[in-house]
Protein backbone atom coordinates (compact mmCIF):
# COMPACT_ATOMS: atom_id res chain seq x y z
CA UNK A 1 0.00 0.00 0.00
CA UNK A 2 1.07 3.55 -0.66
CA UNK A 3 1.96 5.83 2.24
CA UNK A 4 1.46 9.60 1.89
CA UNK A 5 2.97 12.39 3.97
CA UNK A 6 0.70 15.21 5.10
CA UNK A 7 2.15 17.52 2.43
CA UNK A 8 1.56 14.86 -0.25
CA UNK A 9 -2.01 14.36 0.94
CA UNK A 10 -2.68 18.09 0.79
CA UNK A 11 -1.35 18.26 -2.75
CA UNK A 12 -3.29 15.15 -3.74
CA UNK A 13 -6.54 16.61 -2.39
CA UNK A 14 -6.02 19.76 -4.42
CA UNK A 15 -5.35 17.76 -7.59
CA UNK A 16 -8.39 15.61 -6.95
CA UNK A 17 -10.74 18.53 -6.38
CA UNK A 18 -9.61 20.11 -9.66
CA UNK A 19 -10.08 16.78 -11.44
CA UNK A 20 -13.60 16.45 -10.04
CA UNK A 21 -14.59 20.01 -10.95
CA UNK A 22 -13.32 19.63 -14.52
CA UNK A 23 -14.99 16.24 -14.83
CA UNK A 24 -18.36 17.64 -13.84
CA UNK A 25 -17.90 20.59 -16.18
CA UNK A 26 -16.74 18.73 -19.28
CA UNK A 27 -16.83 14.91 -19.14
CA UNK A 28 -19.77 12.92 -20.45
CA UNK A 29 -19.99 9.58 -18.61
CA UNK A 30 -21.08 6.25 -20.05
CA UNK A 31 -24.28 4.47 -18.93
CA UNK A 32 -25.24 7.45 -16.75
CA UNK A 33 -27.78 10.21 -16.30
CA UNK A 34 -25.27 13.02 -16.28
CA UNK A 35 -26.82 15.21 -13.56
CA UNK A 36 -27.35 12.31 -11.16
CA UNK A 37 -23.77 11.10 -10.69
CA UNK A 38 -20.99 12.09 -8.31
CA UNK A 39 -18.03 10.06 -9.59
CA UNK A 40 -15.32 9.09 -7.14
CA UNK A 41 -11.93 10.53 -8.00
CA UNK A 42 -9.19 7.91 -8.19
CA UNK A 43 -5.94 9.70 -7.46
CA UNK A 44 -3.50 6.77 -7.37
CA UNK A 45 -3.45 2.99 -7.69
CA UNK A 46 -0.99 0.24 -6.82
CA UNK A 47 -1.31 -3.53 -6.65
CA UNK A 48 -4.76 -4.51 -5.39
CA UNK A 49 -5.62 -1.00 -4.15
CA UNK A 50 -6.95 2.24 -5.57
CA UNK A 51 -6.86 5.55 -3.67
CA UNK A 52 -9.66 8.08 -3.68
CA UNK A 53 -9.34 11.84 -3.78
CA UNK A 54 -8.54 11.96 -0.07
CA UNK A 55 -5.79 9.37 -0.43
CA UNK A 56 -7.93 6.70 1.24
CA UNK A 57 -7.09 3.16 0.12
CA UNK A 58 -9.82 0.88 -1.23
CA UNK A 59 -9.20 -2.80 -1.84
CA UNK A 60 -10.19 -3.24 -5.48
CA UNK A 61 -12.61 -6.17 -5.55
CA UNK A 62 -13.82 -4.98 -8.97
CA UNK A 63 -10.56 -5.02 -10.95
CA UNK A 64 -12.19 -1.84 -12.27
CA UNK A 65 -14.35 -3.32 -15.06
CA UNK A 66 -12.96 -6.80 -14.40
CA UNK A 67 -9.93 -6.02 -16.53
CA UNK A 68 -6.95 -5.19 -14.30
CA UNK A 69 -6.10 -8.88 -13.99
CA UNK A 70 -2.50 -8.17 -12.96
CA UNK A 71 -3.46 -5.40 -10.55
CA UNK A 72 -2.53 -1.74 -10.80
CA UNK A 73 0.78 -0.27 -11.91
CA UNK A 74 2.57 -3.59 -12.34
CA UNK A 75 6.18 -2.36 -12.65
CA UNK A 76 7.19 -4.78 -15.43
CA UNK A 77 4.30 -3.74 -17.66
CA UNK A 78 4.67 -0.03 -16.90
CA UNK A 79 8.36 -0.26 -17.84
CA UNK A 80 7.56 -2.16 -21.04
CA UNK A 81 5.22 0.64 -22.14
CA UNK A 82 7.89 3.25 -21.38
CA UNK A 83 10.54 1.29 -23.26
CA UNK A 84 8.28 0.84 -26.28
CA UNK A 85 7.49 4.55 -26.34
CA UNK A 86 11.19 5.21 -26.80
CA UNK A 87 11.32 2.95 -29.86
CA UNK A 88 8.00 3.09 -31.73
CA UNK A 89 4.83 4.72 -30.40
CA UNK A 90 2.53 4.01 -33.33
CA UNK A 91 2.57 2.70 -36.88
CA UNK A 92 0.18 1.91 -39.73
CA UNK A 93 -1.23 -1.59 -39.01
CA UNK A 94 -0.44 -2.59 -42.60
CA UNK A 95 3.19 -2.80 -41.49
CA UNK A 96 4.59 -5.55 -39.32
CA UNK A 97 6.12 -4.65 -35.98
CA UNK A 98 7.86 -6.82 -33.43
CA UNK A 99 5.54 -6.31 -30.48
CA UNK A 100 2.37 -7.06 -32.45
CA UNK A 101 3.97 -10.20 -33.88
CA UNK A 102 5.13 -11.36 -30.46
CA UNK A 103 1.77 -10.62 -28.84
CA UNK A 104 0.01 -12.68 -31.51
CA UNK A 105 2.43 -15.56 -30.92
CA UNK A 106 1.93 -15.51 -27.16
CA UNK A 107 -1.86 -15.38 -27.46
CA UNK A 108 -2.14 -18.19 -30.01
CA UNK A 109 0.25 -20.37 -28.00
CA UNK A 110 -2.37 -20.41 -25.25
CA UNK A 111 -5.20 -21.33 -27.60
CA UNK A 112 -6.04 -24.60 -29.37
CA UNK A 113 -3.86 -25.29 -32.42
CA UNK A 114 -6.71 -24.55 -34.84
CA UNK A 115 -6.90 -20.92 -33.63
CA UNK A 116 -3.63 -19.66 -35.02
CA UNK A 117 -4.25 -16.12 -36.26
CA UNK A 118 -5.20 -12.92 -34.47
CA UNK A 119 -6.93 -9.79 -35.73
CA UNK A 120 -6.24 -7.01 -33.25
CA UNK A 121 -8.86 -4.45 -32.25
CA UNK A 122 -8.99 -1.60 -29.75
CA UNK A 123 -11.21 -3.33 -27.19
CA UNK A 124 -13.84 -5.96 -26.50
CA UNK A 125 -16.87 -4.44 -28.24
CA UNK A 126 -15.12 -4.07 -31.57
CA UNK A 127 -13.64 -7.56 -31.15
CA UNK A 128 -17.22 -8.84 -30.98
CA UNK A 129 -18.21 -6.66 -33.95
CA UNK A 130 -15.43 -8.12 -36.10
CA UNK A 131 -16.05 -11.69 -34.95
CA UNK A 132 -19.67 -11.33 -36.08
CA UNK A 133 -18.60 -9.78 -39.37
CA UNK A 134 -16.20 -12.64 -40.02
CA UNK A 135 -18.88 -15.22 -39.23
CA UNK A 136 -21.36 -13.56 -41.57
CA UNK A 137 -18.90 -13.32 -44.42
CA UNK A 138 -17.72 -16.89 -43.88
CA UNK A 139 -21.22 -18.39 -43.85
CA UNK A 140 -23.06 -15.99 -46.15
CA UNK A 141 -25.77 -15.78 -43.48
CA UNK A 142 -26.89 -12.87 -41.27
CA UNK A 143 -28.58 -13.88 -38.02
CA UNK A 144 -26.65 -14.10 -34.76
CA UNK A 145 -28.01 -15.98 -31.74
CA UNK A 146 -27.06 -14.95 -28.20
CA UNK A 147 -28.44 -15.62 -24.75
CA UNK A 148 -30.49 -13.44 -22.49
CA UNK A 149 -28.49 -12.38 -19.43
CA UNK A 150 -25.35 -11.60 -21.41
CA UNK A 151 -23.20 -8.60 -22.25
CA UNK A 152 -21.16 -8.26 -25.42
CA UNK A 153 -20.29 -4.57 -25.71
CA UNK A 154 -21.63 -1.08 -26.25
CA UNK A 155 -21.17 -0.59 -30.01
CA UNK A 156 -24.10 -0.94 -32.41
CA UNK A 157 -23.96 -4.65 -33.24
CA UNK A 158 -22.54 -5.71 -29.87
CA UNK A 159 -25.24 -3.93 -27.85
CA UNK A 160 -27.95 -5.58 -29.93
CA UNK A 161 -26.38 -8.98 -29.30
CA UNK A 162 -26.28 -8.16 -25.59
CA UNK A 163 -29.05 -9.79 -23.56
CA UNK A 164 -29.53 -7.34 -20.71
CA UNK A 165 -31.57 -4.13 -20.25
CA UNK A 166 -28.80 -1.90 -21.59
CA UNK A 167 -29.87 -3.16 -25.00
CA UNK A 168 -33.43 -1.89 -24.81
CA UNK A 169 -33.04 1.76 -25.86
CA UNK A 170 -30.50 0.81 -28.54
CA UNK A 171 -32.49 -2.07 -30.06
CA UNK A 172 -34.43 -1.18 -33.21
CA UNK A 173 -35.15 -4.82 -34.02
CA UNK A 174 -33.22 -4.72 -37.29
CA UNK A 175 -29.76 -5.94 -36.25
CA UNK A 176 -30.25 -9.57 -37.24
CA UNK A 177 -30.00 -10.81 -33.65
CA UNK A 178 -32.09 -13.42 -31.87
CA UNK A 179 -31.97 -14.16 -28.14
CA UNK A 180 -32.50 -17.42 -26.30
CA UNK A 181 -32.49 -18.56 -22.68
CA UNK A 182 -29.29 -20.11 -21.42
CA UNK A 183 -28.98 -22.39 -18.40
CA UNK A 184 -29.30 -20.75 -14.98
CA UNK A 185 -30.68 -23.21 -12.46
CA UNK A 186 -31.06 -20.72 -9.59
CA UNK A 187 -33.49 -18.68 -11.70
CA UNK A 188 -34.51 -21.40 -14.15
CA UNK A 189 -36.70 -20.54 -17.13
CA UNK A 190 -37.29 -24.26 -17.68
CA UNK A 191 -38.79 -25.28 -14.30
CA UNK A 192 -35.77 -27.51 -13.78
CA UNK A 193 -34.81 -28.90 -10.39
CA UNK A 194 -31.36 -30.29 -11.24
CA UNK A 195 -28.40 -29.19 -13.35
CA UNK A 196 -29.02 -32.17 -15.64
CA UNK A 197 -32.62 -31.09 -16.28
CA UNK A 198 -31.56 -27.49 -16.79
CA UNK A 199 -28.89 -28.51 -19.29
CA UNK A 200 -31.18 -30.82 -21.26
CA UNK A 201 -34.06 -28.36 -21.42
CA UNK A 202 -31.80 -25.40 -22.32
CA UNK A 203 -30.28 -27.38 -25.18
CA UNK A 204 -33.72 -28.42 -26.40
CA UNK A 205 -34.80 -24.78 -26.29
CA UNK A 206 -31.74 -23.72 -28.30
CA UNK A 207 -32.36 -26.47 -30.88
CA UNK A 208 -35.97 -25.35 -31.30
CA UNK A 209 -34.85 -21.73 -31.63
CA UNK A 210 -32.42 -22.68 -34.39
CA UNK A 211 -35.04 -24.78 -36.18
CA UNK A 212 -37.75 -22.12 -35.98
CA UNK A 213 -35.41 -19.28 -37.03
CA UNK A 214 -34.14 -21.35 -39.96
CA UNK A 215 -30.63 -22.81 -39.66
CA UNK A 216 -29.80 -21.61 -43.17
CA UNK A 217 -30.21 -18.01 -41.95
CA UNK A 218 -27.98 -18.25 -38.87
CA UNK A 219 -24.33 -17.20 -39.11
CA UNK A 220 -23.25 -17.59 -35.50
CA UNK A 221 -24.05 -18.44 -31.93
CA UNK A 222 -22.08 -16.22 -29.55
CA UNK A 223 -21.68 -17.12 -25.88
CA UNK A 224 -19.70 -15.69 -23.03
CA UNK A 225 -17.94 -18.86 -21.96
CA UNK A 226 -18.87 -17.88 -18.42
CA UNK A 227 -21.29 -14.92 -18.42
CA UNK A 228 -19.64 -12.08 -16.53
CA UNK A 229 -21.59 -8.89 -15.88
CA UNK A 230 -24.83 -10.87 -16.21
CA UNK A 231 -24.08 -12.99 -13.16
CA UNK A 232 -21.25 -15.53 -13.51
CA UNK A 233 -23.60 -18.46 -14.17
CA UNK A 234 -21.25 -21.35 -14.90
CA UNK A 235 -22.73 -23.72 -17.49
CA UNK A 236 -22.22 -27.46 -17.40
CA UNK A 237 -19.71 -29.15 -19.67
CA UNK A 238 -22.61 -31.01 -21.27
CA UNK A 239 -24.31 -27.73 -22.16
CA UNK A 240 -21.26 -26.18 -23.78
CA UNK A 241 -20.47 -29.35 -25.70
CA UNK A 242 -24.12 -29.50 -26.74
CA UNK A 243 -23.90 -25.97 -28.15
CA UNK A 244 -20.75 -26.93 -30.05
CA UNK A 245 -22.55 -29.99 -31.46
CA UNK A 246 -25.55 -27.93 -32.58
CA UNK A 247 -23.28 -25.45 -34.34
CA UNK A 248 -21.52 -28.32 -36.12
CA UNK A 249 -24.82 -29.93 -37.09
CA UNK A 250 -26.23 -26.78 -38.67
CA UNK A 251 -23.02 -25.22 -40.04
CA UNK A 252 -23.13 -22.32 -37.57
CA UNK A 253 -20.02 -20.49 -36.38
CA UNK A 254 -19.44 -20.75 -32.61
CA UNK A 255 -18.02 -17.50 -31.20
CA UNK A 256 -16.62 -17.57 -27.67
CA UNK A 257 -16.77 -14.16 -26.01
CA UNK A 258 -13.78 -14.27 -23.65
CA UNK A 259 -13.52 -10.51 -23.22
CA UNK A 260 -14.15 -10.67 -19.47
CA UNK A 261 -13.76 -14.39 -18.81
CA UNK A 262 -10.40 -14.80 -20.56
CA UNK A 263 -6.76 -14.43 -19.59
CA UNK A 264 -6.86 -16.22 -16.28
CA UNK A 265 -9.99 -14.71 -14.77
CA UNK A 266 -11.68 -18.08 -14.13
CA UNK A 267 -8.48 -19.94 -13.22
CA UNK A 268 -7.57 -21.04 -16.76
CA UNK A 269 -6.10 -18.98 -19.58
CA UNK A 270 -9.44 -19.11 -21.40
CA UNK A 271 -12.72 -20.06 -19.78
CA UNK A 272 -13.88 -22.35 -22.59
CA UNK A 273 -11.07 -24.68 -21.48
CA UNK A 274 -13.24 -25.71 -18.52
CA UNK A 275 -15.67 -27.37 -20.93
CA UNK A 276 -13.37 -29.14 -23.41
CA UNK A 277 -14.75 -27.28 -26.43
CA UNK A 278 -12.97 -25.47 -29.25
CA UNK A 279 -14.66 -22.33 -30.66
CA UNK A 280 -14.36 -21.12 -34.26
CA UNK A 281 -13.68 -17.53 -33.18
CA UNK A 282 -12.58 -16.10 -29.84
CA UNK A 283 -13.17 -12.44 -28.94
CA UNK A 284 -10.81 -11.15 -26.25
CA UNK A 285 -9.71 -7.90 -24.59
CA UNK A 286 -9.53 -6.67 -20.97
CA UNK A 287 -7.10 -9.11 -19.31
CA UNK A 288 -4.86 -9.46 -22.39
CA UNK A 289 -2.93 -6.48 -21.03
CA UNK A 290 -5.08 -5.52 -18.03
CA UNK A 291 -6.29 -2.43 -19.83
CA UNK A 292 -3.01 -0.60 -19.39
CA UNK A 293 -3.34 0.47 -23.04
CA UNK A 294 -6.58 -0.33 -24.92
CA UNK A 295 -6.38 -3.66 -26.80
CA UNK A 296 -8.67 -6.43 -27.97
CA UNK A 297 -8.79 -8.95 -30.73
CA UNK A 298 -10.27 -11.97 -32.45
CA UNK A 299 -8.53 -15.33 -32.61
CA UNK A 300 -9.52 -16.97 -35.87
CA UNK A 301 -9.82 -20.65 -36.81
CA UNK A 302 -7.98 -22.03 -39.80
CA UNK A 303 -11.24 -22.59 -41.69
CA UNK A 304 -12.43 -19.00 -41.29
CA UNK A 305 -8.98 -17.59 -41.93
CA UNK A 306 -8.94 -19.49 -45.23
CA UNK A 307 -12.07 -17.60 -46.33
CA UNK A 308 -9.95 -14.48 -46.51
CA UNK A 309 -6.80 -16.02 -47.96
CA UNK A 310 -7.46 -14.69 -51.46
CA UNK A 311 -10.41 -12.39 -50.82
CA UNK A 312 -9.73 -9.28 -48.78
CA UNK A 313 -11.28 -9.03 -45.35
CA UNK A 314 -13.39 -5.83 -45.46
CA UNK A 315 -12.48 -4.35 -42.11
CA UNK A 316 -9.69 -2.59 -40.29
CA UNK A 317 -8.78 -0.12 -37.57
CA UNK A 318 -6.22 2.68 -37.53
CA UNK A 319 -4.84 1.46 -34.20
CA UNK A 320 -5.07 -2.29 -34.81
CA UNK A 321 -2.15 -3.93 -33.02
CA UNK A 322 -0.96 -0.61 -31.59
CA UNK A 323 2.70 -1.01 -30.54
CA UNK A 324 2.22 0.39 -27.03
CA UNK A 325 -0.79 -1.85 -26.43
CA UNK A 326 0.96 -4.91 -27.80
CA UNK A 327 4.08 -4.20 -25.75
CA UNK A 328 1.82 -4.12 -22.70
CA UNK A 329 0.26 -7.44 -23.75
CA UNK A 330 3.65 -9.12 -24.19
CA UNK A 331 4.77 -7.93 -20.75
CA UNK A 332 1.42 -8.82 -19.16
CA UNK A 333 1.41 -12.39 -20.45
CA UNK A 334 5.03 -12.84 -19.36
CA UNK A 335 4.27 -11.49 -15.88
CA UNK A 336 1.21 -13.73 -15.56
CA UNK A 337 3.31 -16.72 -16.55
CA UNK A 338 6.35 -15.89 -14.44
CA UNK A 339 4.34 -15.07 -11.33
CA UNK A 340 1.87 -17.95 -11.81
CA UNK A 341 -1.10 -15.63 -11.59
CA UNK A 342 -3.52 -18.00 -13.32
CA UNK A 343 -2.59 -20.75 -10.87
CA UNK A 344 -2.95 -18.30 -7.97
CA UNK A 345 -6.46 -17.38 -9.12
CA UNK A 346 -7.48 -21.02 -9.42
CA UNK A 347 -6.05 -22.00 -6.03
CA UNK A 348 -7.39 -19.06 -4.03
CA UNK A 349 -10.77 -19.36 -5.70
CA UNK A 350 -11.02 -22.98 -4.62
CA UNK A 351 -9.48 -22.73 -1.16
CA UNK A 352 -10.45 -19.23 0.03
CA UNK A 353 -13.17 -17.43 -1.93
CA UNK A 354 -15.52 -20.34 -2.55
CA UNK A 355 -15.47 -21.71 1.01
CA UNK A 356 -15.77 -18.26 2.65
CA UNK A 357 -18.64 -17.18 0.40
CA UNK A 358 -20.50 -20.40 1.13
CA UNK A 359 -20.01 -19.80 4.86
CA UNK A 360 -21.36 -16.28 4.46
CA UNK A 361 -24.33 -17.52 2.42
CA UNK A 362 -25.23 -20.03 5.12
CA UNK A 363 -25.70 -17.33 7.77
CA UNK A 364 -26.62 -14.17 5.85
CA UNK A 365 -30.34 -13.39 5.51
CA UNK A 366 -29.82 -11.71 2.12
CA UNK A 367 -27.38 -14.00 0.27
CA UNK A 368 -29.40 -16.32 -1.94
CA UNK A 369 -26.64 -18.01 -3.89
CA UNK A 370 -22.90 -17.73 -4.55
CA UNK A 371 -21.31 -19.10 -7.69
CA UNK A 372 -17.98 -18.83 -9.45
CA UNK A 373 -14.47 -20.09 -10.03
CA UNK A 374 -10.99 -18.59 -9.93
CA UNK A 375 -11.24 -14.85 -9.28
CA UNK A 376 -14.71 -14.74 -10.86
CA UNK A 377 -17.57 -14.93 -8.32
CA UNK A 378 -21.10 -13.56 -7.99
CA UNK A 379 -23.20 -13.13 -4.85
CA UNK A 380 -26.94 -13.13 -5.58
CA UNK A 381 -28.63 -10.88 -2.99
CA UNK A 382 -32.32 -11.44 -2.22
CA UNK A 383 -35.07 -10.02 -0.05
CA UNK A 384 -36.31 -13.51 0.76
CA UNK A 385 -34.30 -16.72 0.45
CA UNK A 386 -37.39 -18.85 -0.17
CA UNK A 387 -38.96 -16.74 -2.92
CA UNK A 388 -35.56 -15.62 -4.30
CA UNK A 389 -36.95 -12.11 -4.83
CA UNK A 390 -33.93 -10.01 -5.83
CA UNK A 391 -32.71 -7.27 -3.50
CA UNK A 392 -32.88 -4.96 -6.53
CA UNK A 393 -34.99 -5.38 -9.68
CA UNK A 394 -33.45 -6.71 -12.88
CA UNK A 395 -32.18 -3.66 -14.73
CA UNK A 396 -32.24 -1.37 -11.71
CA UNK A 397 -31.19 -0.73 -8.13
CA UNK A 398 -32.94 -0.22 -4.80
CA UNK A 399 -32.38 1.60 -1.49
CA UNK A 400 -31.47 -1.73 0.10
CA UNK A 401 -28.88 -2.49 -2.56
CA UNK A 402 -27.42 1.00 -2.28
CA UNK A 403 -27.18 0.50 1.49
CA UNK A 404 -25.19 -2.70 1.05
CA UNK A 405 -22.84 -1.09 -1.48
CA UNK A 406 -22.31 1.85 0.88
CA UNK A 407 -21.40 -0.50 3.73
CA UNK A 408 -18.84 -2.26 1.58
CA UNK A 409 -17.19 0.99 0.53
CA UNK A 410 -17.22 2.26 4.10
CA UNK A 411 -15.34 -0.92 5.03
CA UNK A 412 -12.55 -0.03 2.60
CA UNK A 413 -13.51 -2.25 -0.35
CA UNK A 414 -14.39 -1.12 -3.88
CA UNK A 415 -17.10 -3.54 -5.06
CA UNK A 416 -18.37 -4.55 -8.48
CA UNK A 417 -22.16 -4.31 -8.30
CA UNK A 418 -24.76 -5.12 -10.94
CA UNK A 419 -28.49 -4.97 -10.16
CA UNK A 420 -28.93 -7.35 -7.18
CA UNK A 421 -25.44 -8.81 -7.25
CA UNK A 422 -22.04 -8.13 -5.78
CA UNK A 423 -19.19 -9.71 -7.72
CA UNK A 424 -15.89 -10.77 -6.17
CA UNK A 425 -13.45 -10.14 -9.01
CA UNK A 426 -10.11 -8.90 -7.60
CA UNK A 427 -6.81 -9.03 -9.50
CA UNK A 428 -5.50 -12.52 -10.17
CA UNK A 429 -2.39 -11.80 -8.09
CA UNK A 430 -4.33 -10.68 -5.02
CA UNK A 431 -2.85 -12.11 -1.84
CA UNK A 432 -4.68 -14.46 0.49
CA UNK A 433 -4.49 -11.86 3.25
CA UNK A 434 -6.09 -9.21 1.01
CA UNK A 435 -8.81 -11.64 -0.01
CA UNK A 436 -9.66 -12.51 3.56
CA UNK A 437 -9.69 -8.84 4.52
CA UNK A 438 -12.14 -8.02 1.73
CA UNK A 439 -14.35 -11.04 2.36
CA UNK A 440 -14.64 -10.05 6.03
CA UNK A 441 -15.95 -6.65 4.92
CA UNK A 442 -18.52 -8.35 2.69
CA UNK A 443 -19.61 -10.63 5.51
CA UNK A 444 -20.28 -7.66 7.80
CA UNK A 445 -22.21 -5.88 5.02
CA UNK A 446 -24.39 -8.92 4.36
CA UNK A 447 -25.06 -9.81 8.00
CA UNK A 448 -26.71 -6.61 9.17
CA UNK A 449 -30.41 -6.08 8.30
CA UNK A 450 -31.31 -3.87 5.31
Amino acid sequence: MLDFSEDELEELRGESQRAYDLDRAHVFHSWSAQKQITPMVVSRAAGSYVYDGEGRPLLDFSSQLVNTNIGHQHPTVVQAIKDQADVLCTINPAHANDKRSEAARLITERLPASLDRVFFTNGGADAVEHAVRMARLHTGRRKVLSRYRSYHGGTEQAINITGDPRRFRNDMGDAGTVHFFGPFLYRSEFHATTEAEETERALTHLRRTIELEGPQTIAAVILESIPGTAGIMIPTTEYMQGVRALCDEFGIVYIADEVMAGFGRSGTWFSFEHFDVVPDLVAFAKGVNSGYVPLGGVAISDAISATFADAAYPGGLTYSGHPLACAAAVATIAAMEDERMVENAAQLGETVVGPRLREIAATSPIVGEVRGTGMFWAIDLVKDKDTKEPLAPYGGSSPQMNEVIGRIRAGGVLPFANYNRIHVVPPLNVSEAELREGLAVLERAFTEPV
